[in-house]
């Protein structure tokens, strides 16, 4: 996993409120929201189960899709989700 990149997903719960984020360690970012340690919306509103992830080899690519992502519609954000983990599965535990 080194020099990866990866856009990923939260869930509050199943259709629940997202979030969208990227990150270089993905373990380490996904511990800090689901222990309270990232500060902000994923805390305020208790988005901590990750239910999608994708992987990239550069950074400015990572970004692009994360902007992409953050722009698409909620469906359409629910119907990628569903395509890979169509019960909503929280991820982390295959990753931490």
């Amino acid at each position: 996993m080194e020099g990866s990149f990866y856009v990923y997903i939260l869930a509050s719960r199943y259709r629940g409120t997202l979030y969208v984020g990227v990150a270089n360690d993905i373990s380490r970012r996904i511990a800090e929201h689901q222990s309270g340690a990232a500060d902000g919306f994923t805390r305020r509103y208790k988005i901590d189960r990750l239910v999608h992830v994708e992987e990239y080899a550069s950074i400015l690519e990572a970004r692009a899709r994360e902007h992409a992502l953050k722009r698409w519609r909620r469906e359409w954000k629910f119907a990628l989700i569903e395509k890979l983990n169509p019960e909503w599965r929280d991820l982390a535990d295959e990753l931490i």
